[in-house]
């Protein structure tokens, strides 16, 4: 009879400074050390607008996708608005068409609109729900039309001090988020594209839709759900103390100073701060634009305490932790 195998030796501990045991000791640490975190946001609504170099970038758009399935199954309720800049600009190429930008928001003609609405709702979103549900039943797509989730009046750029005509770019005028609240109660993640329907009846009857800047109808949004949590990716590390002079990043700034700033920053950053600003003003307990350049920049922001970027809090919130507790 042949002798029995000798038992395998038990990996050992990890040492105090982490050098010997088992080669999982470092993922494992890392998991426990975001538990606390998964518990203060467990439950919570997050809306998530995606948008920059992260749109373009196959492993970054993979990345989100396994980032936004993580916050759903650690308990939260993650929504994501998308936006989609480049792939507008690249399809009116194509077609011959101007690409015209008025204080960070499109010129949008009648020509465009029908572009603007194939891309983000055709081609955009389906991408997106695409990557989610390859992993199982999660993500369902619709617009700002769908259920008259969003309407919205025209949008008039100021340039100098006078309203500029850029086309049908709408102001979100009424967010009835009652669809997307249904769809989070289903256990679904919600992905929209920010096209609006018309608040006027005549101008919808007519077939008239409007651009939303996404980051205008991710605030709208994050506001009419009651969420704890607006982030806004894009392709900086926050915003910066004094562009272009300096690269140091505002770490955090309360509604207030916020409102102080706006008139000096940049027009590309404008929409994007003007949203936070919204959101925090109106019940979002934090606004948070970060760096969608890094991967799985959203699980450093919600789990732990390397997130970067620039936090927008109330005026009444003293210590940023309150708007994680």
């Amino acid at each position: 009879m042949s002798a029995s195998p000798s038992p395998r030796p038990l990996p050992r501990s990890p040492g105090r400074d982490g050098s010997a045991g088992h080669a999982a000791g470092p993922q494992a640490r890392a998991l426990t050390a975001a538990l606390p975190w998964v518990a203060r946001h467990h439950g919570q609504t997050v809306v998530i607008k995606f948008g920059g170099h992260a749109m373009v970038d196959d492993d970054l758009k993979a990345a989100f996708a396994m980032d936004i399935l993580y916050l759903r199954h650690a308990g939260l309720n993650p929504v994501v608005v998308h936006g989609g800049g480049p792939q507008i600009s690249a399809q009116l190429g194509r077609l011959g068409l101007e690409s015209r930008f008025e204080s960070g928001l499109r010129v949008t003609t009648d020509e465009a609109m029908e572009v603007v609405r194939m891309v983000l709702a055709g081609q955009v979103q389906r991408e997106l729900v695409g990557l989610l549900n390859a992993h199982g039943p999660h993500a369902v797509g619709l617009t700002g039309e769908d259920a008259r989730l969003m309407t919205a009046v025209k949008h008039y750029a100021d340039k100098d001090g006078t309203p500029v005509d850029i086309g049908r770019v709408g102001e979100i005028a009424h967010v009835d988020a009652g669809i997307v609240q249904g769809l989070i109660d289903n256990g679904r993640i919600p992905v929209v594209s920010p096209i609006a329907r018309p608040e006027d009846d005549k101008d919808a009857a007519e077939g008239g839709v409007f651009n939303v800047n996404a980051d205008t109808a991710a605030a709208a949004l994050a506001v009419a759900l009651g969420a704890q949590t607006l982030l806004i990716l894009t392709d900086v590390e926050g915003l910066y103390r004094n562009w272009p002079d300096s690269d140091e990043v505002i770490p955090r700034l309360t509604a207030g100073e916020l409102t102080g700033l706006l008139p000096r920053l940049s027009s590309g950053m404008i929409p994007k701060m003007e949203s936070c600003l919204h959101a925090v003003n109106n019940g979002v307990r934090s606004a948070r634009v970060i760096d969608g350049r890094v991967r799985n920049s959203i699980l450093l922001q919600m789990f732990t305490d390397d997130g970067a970027g620039t936090v927008v809090v109330p005026d009444d919130v003293s210590d940023v932790r309150e708007t994680t507790a």
